[in-house]
């Protein structure tokens, strides 16, 4: 039995003895295990063609760490960018340029201690046309409650979903709103950002497009990220009822000028002023009127434009006997000189005109800014997405 007992003991011993051969601290070579060498490994891939420029640069290390990257163009330029705290990865900060091949250069040490190179190079895509969208409003502008954001394009986009994708809209308070596309203008596509009612007065805005490096389709790519930062002004809206003859203007919901006035001429649908929220887009001290078709080329003063297909508020003194009890204008909203100026310099780019009781209603066909023609519900189908 003591025989026994012996062998049992020097088998547990031993035991003992191979587990603490093969426990080793956290980190620490395995004895009789390789250490491992570095593996790096590149977003683009090395020899890949085509990528889109907006999309960071990266370069990561497993089994080590990196000892420097460096990443440059055609023109020997180094890339902008940093490595993670662990330098087990390094990205790009900034865009890359379109057409351009990029070179990696640099090391990495693996837990072995061997260096390995960081090298390879990508190409990003050659457009066939690159395309620039442009912002209707600037910065630090106050424009009026209606006000549409516009980003209007130089070229036609067909991929309009990617391009919604890249734009945002926010503001100091809440608002609901929506991006849709209307027709093509001026050989370019356009997409207009409304709310779903009128902009609360005050409200701070900012607009991110970042549209460099986007794929628009058929080729063509986004030319830069633009953004604008504005504000929403006081709520001024206009009543502007054909059948009273007088223009009503509100502030911030209180009356504050009653004019008299005279519109397009009753009984004629092509000089009758059209029926629906207009928006204010241009003002003129003085703006020439012409028209072959009625025979009159006049300057008037004081022209505020509330849409394109001609409709305007303005002065007129050769219509100022019809002021306040007929229609007799080519479909404009005619007030005598003084009224004009007075509500001219109170005017803001994106201040609604509410016109009613005319029975023509405002159109797409009857310019730019439609947008508030259109019940919310369908306006939101207009989006891409």
């Amino acid at each position: 039995m003591r025989r026994i007992l012996l062998v049992l003991a020097v088998l547990v011993v031993g035991s003992v003895g191979v587990f603490t051969a093969v426990s080793t601290a956290a980190g620490d070579p395995i004895p009789g295990v390789p250490a491992a060498a570095a593996v790096v490994d590149h977003q683009p891939a090395g020899g890949v063609t085509g990528v889109a420029p907006a999309q960071p640069a990266t370069v990561t290390v497993t089994g080590g760490t990196l000892d420097d990257v460096t990443l440059t163009g055609a023109d020997g330029k180094p890339v902008d960018g940093a490595p993670n705290a662990e330098r087990t990865s390094w990205s790009s900060s900034g865009p890359l340029a379109y057409d351009t091949t990029y070179t990696w250069g640099g090391t990495a040490t693996g837990a072995d201690g061997a260096q390995v190179p960081v090298d390879g190079s990508f190409t990003t895509v050659a457009p066939e046309r690159i395309v620039r969208g442009i912002l209707n409003i600037g910065d630090d502008r106050t424009v009026g409650v209606a006000a549409p954001i516009e980003v209007q394009f130089d070229a036609h986009v067909e991929d309009r979903a990617a391009v919604e994708r890249a734009l945002s809209v926010q503001t100091s308070v809440p608002v609901e709103g929506s991006w849709g596309w209307l027709p093509d203008e001026n050989g370019g596509s356009r997409v207009h950002w409304r709310p779903a009612e009128y902009w609360p007065a005050g409200t701070g805005v900012t607009v991110t497009a970042d549209l460099f490096g986007v794929d628009y389709g058929g080729g063509s790519y986004g030319k830069a990220d633009i953004t604008s930062t504005f504000s929403i002004g006081r709520a001024q809206i206009v009543r502007a009822d054909v059948d009273s003859h007088r223009m009503v203007v509100l502030r911030d919901g209180v009356q504050v000028a009653d004019y008299p006035a005279s519109y397009g001429l009753t009984g004629d649908a092509d000089r009758t002023t059209r029926s629906g929220v207009h928006v204010v887009t241009e003002l003129y001290p003085e703006k020439r009127m012409t028209s072959d078709r009625y025979g009159y080329d006049l300057v008037v003063d004081w022209a505020v434009r509330i849409s394109n297909n001609g409709e305007f508020i303005h002065a007129n003194p050769a219509s100022s006997a019809a002021q306040g009890s007929s229609n007799v204008t080519h479909g404009c909203i005619n007030l005598s000189t003084a009224d004009a100026r007075s509500y001219f310099d109170t005017a803001l780019y994106g201040d609604p005109v509410e016109v009613t009781g005319s029975g023509v209603p405002l159109a797409s066909r009857d310019g730019d800014v439609w947008d508030w023609t259109l019940p919310y519900d369908e306006w939101q189908t207009l989006s891409a997405l």
